[in-house]
């Protein structure tokens, strides 16, 4: 049997054209999730650079100003020290669940972002069921807050674990029914189509005007499932030391403020897309047709003008979230549950109800 040697040639060189095909895909799948991972990593920064500053001024003192210009490296220079700690862990606790428990809030919630939508046609997922999606896989983070709190034994960190299992549990359903009114109203569980249906009509579109009553449990429920104050209770230190954190140290305790940062962020995002009509520019298209349609003609420029209008409104409600943990005091258990059972449960219950009504009478 002869075999052409110019065949064999084209059979390797189809092979290896193959090859470099399926290499350049996998480039070109992993490129949007490094960005993305980046912009989060300094978004990060950001937030925790702002809430040192506006906490300053609001308790008139000078905050961060050294490391950098204005302090802005302050953030970078705590996770380097973080990263170079030693790394301690409890002799009679539960070394695996020790271990993984500040991993496992760290990438649930990293997860949430690849369904938000930073601009138009700007987003890693555009899934059918994407804020619900969002909802499950918060829901994994204080999974992970109970097993560091249970590995550390340490009766201090067990009982962080449990109230962070317990607030997270109270507060899920008021959130998850508001998410649900802007479904009904959006016709949809896309983010994408969610901001899409706020775009008719400019600033007055936006679901803050249609929801406000679920704009505000939503508001409240999401500073709970951040822990922020008023709502830290998992790791209030005048009662539980630290909470979980209590015994971990370097950068396992670092990833904890990371979670929780990260958190507030992904939280911010979804407040701006769910009511506050996302990358859209809002002004009335009535006045101004050009302008309201930018970011969806004009390519990259739009884009960008797309993903700054994003990033300026979740930046609003950061800076209400960071002067509220420093305005108001700290709430106690039994007032916290019986906030979300008593409270803000029925109120959301109801808020579904008069949404539904109003979609059935307008059919």
């Amino acid at each position: 049997m002869i075999i052409d040697t110019t065949e064999v040639q084209d059979i390797n060189s189809f092979s290896r054209l193959e090859s470099l095909k399926e290499i350049y895909g996998i480039i070109w799948i992993l490129i949007p999730i490094f960005t993305l991972v980046l912009g989060i990593t300094i978004g990060v920064l950001v937030i925790v650079w702002l809430e040192r500053e506006i906490s300053a001024g609001i308790q008139q003192r000078i905050g961060p100003e050294y490391a950098g210009p204005l302090g802005v490296l302050q953030a970078l220079a705590d996770g380097t020290k973080l990263l170079f700690k030693e790394n301690l862990i409890p002799s009679r606790g539960n070394i695996h669940l020790f271990s993984i428990g500040p991993s496992i809030s760290v990438i649930s919630i990293l997860v949430s972002y690849s369904v938000i939508p930073f601009g138009y046609n700007f987003v890693l997922a555009d899934l059918n069921i994407g804020v619900f999606l969002w909802i499950a896989i918060s829901s994994i983070a204080p999974i992970g807050l109970l097993m560091s709190g249970y590995g550390s034994n340490n009766k201090y960190s067990f009982l962080g674990g449990l109230r962070a299992a317990a607030q997270s549990i109270s507060y899920e359903i008021p959130l998850t029914l508001c998410v649900l009114s802007i479904s009904l109203l959006s016709n949809s569980l896309s983010t994408v189509d969610i901001v899409d249906a706020q775009s008719k009509y400019g600033f007055w579109g936006w679901n803050l005007w249609r929801q406000p009553i679920g704009f505000i449990v939503f508001l409240i429920s999401s500073l709970a499932e951040c822990e922020r104050l008023p709502f830290d209770l998992p790791e209030a230190e005048e009662e539980l030391v630290a909470g979980y954190q209590t015994e971990y140290s370097g950068i396992k305790f670092g990833l904890f403020y990371v979670a929780s940062y990260l958190n507030l962020l992904v939280s911010s995002l979804f407040v701006t897309v769910l009511y506050l009509g996302g990358w859209n520019i809002s002004i009335p298209y009535i006045f101004i047709s050009e302008l309201f349609e930018i970011n969806k003609t004009c390519g990259v420029f739009g884009t960008t003008i797309g993903i700054f209008i994003t990033l300026a409104k979740t930046y609003l409600f950061l800076f209400v979230s960071i002067t509220t943990r420093w305005t108001l005091p700290r709430l106690r258990m039994d007032q916290l549950l019986n906030l979300g059972w008593k409270f803000l449960l029925p109120i959301s219950l109801g808020n579904l109800l008069l949404t539904t009504s109003f979609r059935l009478f307008s059919l």
